[in-house]
C-alpha cells in the first residue's frame, strides 16, 4: 500500500517538532510533501525557521519548508511562549537551519499541490492555528473536494481550555479560521485536549526517547524536560501531554484512537467562550456531525510506537 501523502501545517512548538520527526520516521506510511509553517506559539520567523531545525535534526533536508501567515484572519496573534520559551524550541540546543525557505507562499503552495495532485490524494495535517489551511480555502474553494481527509489538533471539550477557561490555544489563536474549515465540508478528525491530555509523558516515557541515545532521542526529551514545568505546575499531571503527535500517530495506527463523528461549531462572537469548540457529544442538537471528535487513546501503544519511530532517525 503506498504511503498516505501529507502536508503538515505546523508552528513549532516541542510538541510540532515530535510529530513532525514521527512523521519523517515512518516513510513507509506517510509521505510528507512539505511542512508548511504558520504563526502560532510563536511568531513566523520563528515557526518557519523551527520546522526546518526539525528536518536538519532528522537528516531530511529534502522536505521544503515554505512559510505562510503571519498573523489571524482579522485578529492580532496570540503567542505561547510561556509554554514554549522564546525561539518556541527551548529545551535542546539545536543549531541554527542551513536548509533554505521556499520562495513560495506556504497558502499558494497548499492551493496548488491540491490542484496539481491526483484529488482525495492529499491528507492536511494542520498542528497549529488554522489560518493557513482556512486563508487557501478562501482563495480557491475549489479545493475543499479535493482533499482527503484534515486530521487536526485542536479544541477541547470536556478538557475545557488551556489559553483561556473555553478555549484550546490553536482554536483560540484564529476561530474564524477554524470557523471556515469546519464549515468546508472535508472529512475532518480532531484531536482535541480530551485525548491529548491522556498522552502525558512520565520520567518512564522519557527516559526512554533519552536512553534511545541518538541526537534526536536526546532532543526530544529534552524538549519535553523544559515544557512540561509549565503543564505538571497548571494540571498536577505527572508529565506533559504531547498533543500534536496524537495527529501523526493516527495517521500511521488509527486503531490507537477512539472518538464520534459529531457536530462541532467554532464560537467566533462571544469575548467568554472565543474560541470555544462546542462539540455535540452526546448528539443532543440535529446539527449535522461534520467531524469526528477523538476522546480516548492507548497510551501505552502510542508511546510505544513514538519511540520505536524516533529510534530510525
Amino acid at each position: 500500500m503506498a504511503a498516505r501523502k501529507i502536508i503538515i501545517d505546523t508552528d513549532p512548538g516541542q510538541d510540532d517538532a515530535v510529530a513532525i520527526l514521527l512523521a519523517l520516521a515512518s516513510p513507509e506510511e506517510l509521505d510528507v510533501l512539505a511542512l508548511t509553517a504558520v504563526a502560532g506559539n510563536v511568531p513566523l520567523d520563528l515557526t518557519a525557521k523551527n520546522a526546518r531545525v526539525i528536518c536538519e535534526l532528522a537528516n531530511k533536508v529534502d522536505v521544503p519548508v515554505y512559510a505562510g501567515c503571519d498573523r489571524p484572519i482579522g485578529r492580532d496573534l496570540v503567542t505561547a511562549e510561556h509554554v514554549h520559551g522564546k525561539t518556541g524550541l527551548d529545551g535542546p540546543d539545536l543549531p541554527d537551519p542551513t536548509m533554505p525557505l521556499r520562495d513560495e507562499h506556504a497558502v499558494d503552495y497548499i492551493i496548488d499541490t491540491l490542484r496539481s495532485e491526483a484529488s482525495g490524494t492529499i491528507t492536511l495535517c494542520p498542528l497549529g492555528p488554522l489560518t493557513n489551511i482556512a486563508t487557501a480555502l478562501q482563495r480557491a474553494p475549489d479545493i475543499a473536494e479535493r482533499v482527503q481527509q484534515i486530521v487536526l489538533m485542536g479544541g477541547a471539550y470536556f478538557e475545557v481550555g488551556n489559553i483561556t477557561p473555553a478555549a484550546e490555544f490553536n482554536i483560540y489563536v484564529d476561530p474564524e479560521a477554524a470557523d471556515i474549515v469546519f464549515k468546508s465540508g472535508i472529512d475532518i478528525v480532531v484531536m482535541p485536549l480530551d485525548v491529548t491530555h491522556k498522552a502525558l509523558v512520565t520520567k518512564p516515557r522519557n527516559d526512554a526517547f533519552r536512553a534511545l541515545g541518538t541526537p534526536t532521542g536526546i532532543a526530544v526529551a529534552q524538549m519535553t524536560d523544559f515544557f512540561e514545568r509549565f503543564d505538571k505546575e497548571k494540571y498536577g499531571s505527572e508529565g506533559a501531554p504531547l498533543h500534536d503527535p496524537c495527529v501523526t500517530a493516527y495517521l500511521i495506527d488509527p486503531d490507537l484512537f477512539t472518538g464520534r463523528h459529531i457536530n462541532v461549531e467554532i464560537e467566533t462572537q462571544s469575548p467568554l467562550t472565543r474560541g470555544m469548540t462546542v462539540a455535540d457529544w452526546w448528539r443532543v442538537t440535529d446539527r449535522p456531525p461534520n467531524a469526528t471528535f477523538i476522546g480516548d487513546l492507548d497510551a501505552d501503544g502510542f508511546f510505544a510506537l513514538l519511540t520505536e519511530r524516533l529510534a530510525r532517525l
